[in-house]
This record gives C-alpha cells, sequence and structure tokens, in this order.
C-alpha cells in the first residue's frame, strides 16, 4: 500500500517515486520535516521543506482515505448487501468524496419520505416501477395491491412509490457525481439583501443585488459573502439549469420510455431533483468552494506570516517602545541591546491630559541615556504619537549632534495584547501591567521579530484577511507549520532562546523546551551541543532532531555555532585534515570560498565518505559561521520625520514598508495614519496574477501616490514607474 501511496504522491508532484518512498520511511520513523530536508537531502533525492511537507499532507489523505474504505466496506458487509462489483468500486475510488456517493444508500440515516414508504410496505411497488418492464396495465389496479391500513388509496401508494424511487435515484453514485461537476461548471451565485438595517456601515451593499458564475468567484469576495450572509445582511443561493439537470436525470434513469411507469418515474425525478438532490449538492458546493477559499486564505496569512517572523533584527540599537493611548497615556518601555527591560514611565501626551511639553521632556532624557530607536504601536494613537517622536528627535538631534543616528519606526502591535495578558507575560514580567509588557513586546519586536512573535498565537499576529472566518483547525495546524519552518531556518541560541522559540525547534516539545530552560537556570548556561544531552526529558532522538538547529555562539567548539549536524562533524575533521589546515580559524572562510571555486565537489565528497548535498552545506556553514539568514535581507525602514494625509499630493513619490499582502493588492504603510493600497494593476509595469510575486510583507518599496480620499481615509498608490 505504501508503494501505491509513494505511486500516487510521486505522480502529482512530479518527482520520482523512490524519493517519496524514502521520505515516507524516514517520517513513519518520527523524523520531523525541518530535519528531514535539512539533513536528509540525500536519501529524499533533494526534496525540499514545500514538497516534504505536501507529502506529509498527501500521505495522511491517502491514508485517511483507505481507513474509510474498510470501514464502509464492513458496514455494508455487515448489511449485508456488499457485492463484489461493489466492493470492487469503492476500493478503486480516489477520493473521500467517491467513497461517500458510494456509501450514501447504505448509510444508516434519519427516517426520510421514503423510509416510511418502505415500512408501509411500498419497496416492492418502486422496485417495479423502476425496472421499468411492463408497457401495457393499469397503474391503480397494480397499485392496489399494496393496500394496506397505513396506505389507503391507490395514489397513496403510488406516491409512496414515487418517494423511494426519488431517493434510490438521487441516492445514485453516478447521478451524484455528473450532477455535482456540472453544478460547478454551470451555476451562478446569487446575491440579494436580507436585511439592509445590519448593515449599517454599507460593507456589503456592492452584494446588494450580485450575481457570479460560481467557478470564477475569488476567494476573498467568496469568504466576504459567506460573512455577509452570516450577519445576517445578505442571502446567498445557487442558481442552476434545474431543468437541464431534471431531463438528463431522466434520460439516464428511463431506459424504457414505452413503459407504463415513465411518467410517475418522471415526476419522481423532478421531485427528488428539487427535493433532495438540488439542495444536498448546493451545501457539498459552497462547502468545497469555502473550503478552497479557506486554504487560499490560510495560504496567504501563512506567506505573509513567514515574511513578518523572516524580518530582519536590528541589532545592538536600545530601543523605546511605545504603546500608544488617549485617556490612559502612553506606556514608555526602555531596552537594552540585548532585549533586558530597563525601565518604564506612563506619558500623557495627547487628550484629555495634553501633557505634551512634559511627554517631550520624558523621551529626551530616556535618548540621553542612550536610546537609540523609538518603536511605535500602530494602534490608537500611533500617528498622535509619531508626531512626538519625530519633534522629539528633532529636538535631540541638535543636543547630541548629527554623529548619533536617531529614529523612529511604527511597528505591528498586532497581538500584543495577547501576549501581555498571557501566563507567559506574567512569568517574565510579574512586576509590570498589561499595558506595560506590550510597550516591551513592541520594543523586543524591532530587535527581534521572530523570536517575540513565536510568544503569540499566530492567529492573533494580524497579517491576513478573513482569519477568523476561516477553518480554525487548519489554519492553527499551516500556521504552527510556518512557524516552525522559520525558526529552523534561521536556527536558534540555546542559551538565550524563550520556551515558546525552542518549542518550534524541529523534535522539541512544550515540555522539553520548559526543561531546556529550566537546567539553563539551575546549571548556567550550555558550553557546547552535547550538554543538552543532560537535559531531562531530552532523549536521543529529539537530540538528533533538534540539536542542528540549536547553536551555541562562544561555546567550546566553532561548529556548535553552525547548522552542521554534529553527525557530520566527522566529515568536518576529514576535511580540515584534507585543507591541512594550521593556524588561525579566522582563514577557513576564505580557504573554504578557494575550495569551492575550484575543487570538484562531487569527486571531494566521495574522498571524505559524505554525501554531495551534506558536503555542500557543511561549505556553506564553514564560510559563514554563525550566519543568521535573515541579516541578508534590507534592514526595515526607519523615520526620522512624520507625514499626515492632509500632506499628500497626487504624484508623490514615498517609499513605504509593506503591511499586509492580500489577492487584490499590497497595503503599504508610507508614514501617516491609514495605510495606502497598491491595487494589484498597480504593482508593476506587466501583468501580475498574484501580488505575491512582486512584494512580500516587510518589504520597502517605493510608491507613487495616485489619489487620496481625507474623508473616507482611502489612499491610492501605484508601484509603476517609480524606480
Amino acid at each position: 500500500m505504501t508503494t501505491d501511496f509513494a505511486k500516487n504522491i510521486a505522480a502529482g508532484l512530479g518527482v520520482r517515486q523512490e524519493q517519496v518512498a524514502r521520505s515516507i520511511e524516514l517520517f513513519d520513523a518520527d523524523n520531523t520535516v525541518p530535519f528531514v530536508a535539512r539533513y536528509r537531502k540525500e536519501v529524499t533525492g533533494g526534496l525540499d521543506e514545500v514538497q516534504l511537507r505536501t507529502v506529509l499532507e498527501q500521505l495522511t489523505y491517502l491514508r485517511n482515505l483507505e481507513a474509510r474504505k474498510e470501514t464502509v466496506l464492513n458496514s455494508i458487509d455487515e448489511q449485508g448487501k456488499l457485492t463484489p462489483e461493489l466492493r470492487r468500486r469503492i476500493e478503486a475510488v480516489a477520493t473521500l468524496q467517491e467513497v461517500e456517493d458510494l456509501y450514501l444508500p447504505y448509510k444508516p440515516k434519519r427516517r426520510t419520505r421514503a423510509t416510511i414508504a418502505r415500512e408501509r410496505g411500498l419497496e416492492p411497488l418502486a422496485e417495479q416501477m423502476l425496472s421499468q418492464e411492463m408497457s401495457r396495465g393499469n397503474l391503480e389496479e397494480i397499485a392496489a395491491h399494496f393496500l394496506n391500513d397505513e396506505v389507503a388509496t391507490p395514489e397513496a401508494a403510488l406516491a409512496g412509490a414515487r418517494d423511494i424511487i426519488a431517493e434510490t435515484v438521487m441516492e445514485d453514485a453516478t447521478v451524484r457525481s455528473s450532477i455535482r461537476d456540472r453544478t460547478r461548471r454551470e451555476a451562478t451565485l446569487v446575491v440579494t439583501v436580507a436585511d439592509k438595517r445590519k448593515d449599517e456601515r454599507g460593507v456589503y451593499e456592492a452584494y446588494y443585488d450580485y450575481r457570479e458564475a460560481l467557478k470564477n468567484i475569488p476567494p476573498h469576495r467568496l469568504l466576504a459573502l459567506n460573512r455577509g450572509e452570516r450577519e445576517g445582511v445578505l442571502k446567498v443561493k445557487l442558481d442552476s439549469p434545474d431543468d437541464d439537470f431534471i431531463t438528463r436525470i431522466q434520460k439516464y434513469a428511463i431506459k424504457n420510455p414505452q413503459s407504463i411507469f415513465t411518467d410517475q418515474l418522471r415526476a419522481a425525478i423532478a421531485d427528488g431533483y428539487k427535493r433532495l438532490l438540488a439542495p444536498s449538492i448546493e451545501t457539498e458546493l459552497r462547502g468545497e468552494v469555502t473550503g478552497q477559499s479557506d486554504g487560499h486564505a490560510i495560504e496567504t496569512f501563512g506567506a505573509n506570516l513567514r515574511q513578518l517572523l523572516l524580518q530582519p533584527p536590528v541589532r545592538s540599537k536600545s530601543v523605546l517602545g511605545i504603546d500608544p493611548g488617549f485617556r490612559t497615556g502612553c506606556k514608555v518601555a526602555l531596552i537594552d541591546a540585548t532585549g533586558k527591560f530597563l525601565g518604564g514611565i506612563t506619558i500623557y501626551p495627547h487628550p484629555p491630559q495634553k501633557r505634551w511639553d512634559e511627554a517631550k521632556a520624558t523621551l529626551l532624557k530616556l535618548i540621553e541615556q542612550g536610546a537609540d530607536i523609538m518603536a511605535i504601536g500602530n494602534g490608537t494613537a500611533s500617528r498622535e504619537t509619531e508626531a512626538l517622536a519625530a519633534e522629539v528627535i528633532g529636538q535631540a538631534q541638535t543636543q547630541v549632534g548629527p554623529s548619533r543616528e536617531l529614529a523612529y519606526i511604527i511597528v505591528n502591535e498586532a497581538g500584543a495584547s495577547v501576549y501581555s495578558a498571557s501566563e507567559l507575560a506574567r512569568q517574565e514580567f510579574p512586576d509590570l501591567d498589561v499595558s506595560m509588557r506590550g510597550a516591551v513586546s513592541i520594543a523586543r519586536r524591532l530587535q527581534d521579530p521572530l523570536a517575540e512573535l513565536v510568544k503569540i498565537d499566530p492567529k492573533s499576529i494580524g497579517v491576513g484577511l478573513y482569519q477568523h472566518d476561516v477553518d480554525q483547525k487548519k489554519l492553527a495546524e499551516t500556521l504552527d507549520a510556518v512557524v516552525e519552518s522559520a525558526v529552523n531556518h534561521v536556527g536558534v541560541d540555546a542559551n538565550t532562546a524563550s520556551a515558546p522559540l525552542l518549542s518550534y525547534v524541529a523534535g522539541i516539545s512544550r515540555r522539553v523546551a520548559n526543561a531546556i530552560v529550566k537546567h539553563r537556570e539551575e546549571n548556567g548556561p550550555f558550553k557546547q551541543r552535547q550538554d543538552l544531552l543532560k537535559v531531562k526529558g531530552l532523549g536521543e532522538k529529539t537530540y538528533q532532531q533538534a540539536i542542528g538547529f540549536l547553536k551555541i555562539p562562544g561555546g567550546q567548539a566553532v561548529l556548535d555555532n553552525t547548522f552542521i549536524h554534529p553527525e557530520s562533524y566527522a566529515v568536518v575533521e576529514r576535511l580540515f585534515a584534507y585543507l591541512d589546515m594550521q593556524g588561525d580559524e579566522k582563514e577557513l572562510p576564505g580557504q573554504i570560498e578557494l575550495l569551492r571555486q575550484k575543487a570538484n565537489l562531487s569527486q571531494l565528497a566521495a574522498k571524505l565518505a559524505v554525501g554531495e548535498p551534506t558536503l555542500v552545506d557543511i561549505l556553506d556553514a564553514l564560510a559563514k559561521p554563525g550566519r543568521d539568514p535573515r541579516d541578508e535581507l534590507p534592514p526595515p525602514l526607519l523615520r526620522h520625520d512624520v507625514l499626515s494625509i492632509e500632506d499628500l499630493k497626487a504624484g508623490m513619490i514615498l517609499n513605504g514598508t509593506v503591511r499586509n499582502v492580500v489577492d487584490f493588492g499590497a497595503f503599504i504603510d508610507i508614514g501617516v495614519k491609514q495605510d495606502g493600497l497598491v491595487h494589484i494593476s498597480q504593482l508593476a509595469d506587466r501583468y501580475v496574477k498574484s501580488p505575491f510575486e512582486v512584494v512580500s510583507v516587510g518589504d520597502v518599496v517605493k510608491v507613487k501616490v495616485i489619489s487620496i480620499d481625507a474623508a473616507r481615509g482611502r489612499i491610492s498608490l501605484s508601484m509603476k514607474e517609480v524606480n
């Protein structure tokens, strides 16, 4: 069976069956995706992380499919209705939907009109009508043979038989599959207003009278319609060519048009389609397209989240984290270059207190104490606080001189309140109030986005669209995988990482992550990777999966601060012997670069008894020991002055930061209160199918202002012809 799974998955991925089969073996042996992707390239033939996750997802689906087939076959067999032909059909199908279609006639169900008719003894009459063998005879006389205490008239008998026929034909797998496919291709989604009073802001006004082909509707629009329907504003239904579908089913089911039962069959089929099949297919297809839209929205959220997590850290800078507010003031937290909280204070520059000068003096004093950057949360009062920051920087620059660069930045604070109220935040800062913890989180997000954001439920980070409307289980699973991928892509300092960060390292559970932190606190920092084996609960298997992603900067061994797995340390020793390395290890990167330029890596790999992909990774790690892949990305956009929407004019060219990417474009922070939108049609001077082809969250981009609607707070931007 595993061979069949590997064959099917490999065909879909366009890779060799052997690659998939070996990957399945690794997963069945409890290896994690990050470990397999990085350290088992020779085994998998170099399948990347995306391909491996697809293998795992499809393997899970196929195994669930086989399990469901077994359950269905057993159920039908217990009923004494499993024929060799039915078994063959069920075993041959490739999707869960096909299994359910074949099982439907045998599936235990609530009492229906057909069930009641069978209880009244009318099934033989229905079978006689379905056989269509009689071309002559009197219907009423035939039906009269089935009269009893519960069936008083021939017409009642015929009506009950029609109910049985309707259910039988509509549960036919071929009928359901055909009508489902045609409905999917030909149906139109029709939207009307249900209750305009529930849409005071006119959010759904464009859909009060709306039609669109089901097959063409984009995911974001369908999710909007679903939300409008849930809120009671909209009414959504499918409009299909019903008469055509009924005719097609009649042609399929009626084999002998000369039968005296033909009119009865036609009536039963028409009734069955309208009463049973059409509503069922509509529910199925609404669920199907919603599932596809959910998947697309989740994929978009995941792509945005990954980019946000991998934003480059701002190193060696002391940061003032500011959680802005009006009535309750702005919480200000001073964080040193290592992320240590030095102290906090609340300022009240905005209404109703309006203690602007006092707030400015406080911030100036903190800058004098060494603060380099002000990180301002993008919530309530953020732009008013931005004006304060710009004024403070202007004044401070004249006092400290141009030699010291001061700046501010607006930081996405989504989820900061979730973190602030969490048990983890209470453990980290038991003496701080919730708002001050939020200010600390905002500052640390600038210093190391990944380390700080992993403390928050990924769903709360706010770089998606309709994230509260989609399948929450699937969303959580996908986003957890994204965080896991990002953490293992960057690697983790085993001596400074928090328990939440450690828990995303390949193979490490929350329990083991907590044990690592506890061991550190009780025994001091780890001096070498091998020391982690002393952690209670961290066994050999966990060590194997995790240790390549756990780094020990400044430890006893240089290799412990690289992505080189300890299982390859012997290879490195052989490499050093081959290079005849002596003296200063600082010469190593230069030697490695020379080796990569001149050596035949295939021959060298054979000489060192290692696979070529692993050798390439070893050389990359040795060329840049301690490298953080995020450092290769452009730094975040720091600002010194402030704009308001009133300052904007059409044609202005500005720098901005991509805050969110959605199907129809990208939202850009250009330094005013409202993010501007670059519509997908304005992203490039070419056709753009997906905004992700051009931009990612965190990108610093140059944009041109197209139009400003100050009253509605809308800014239209373009990235065409600005570079």
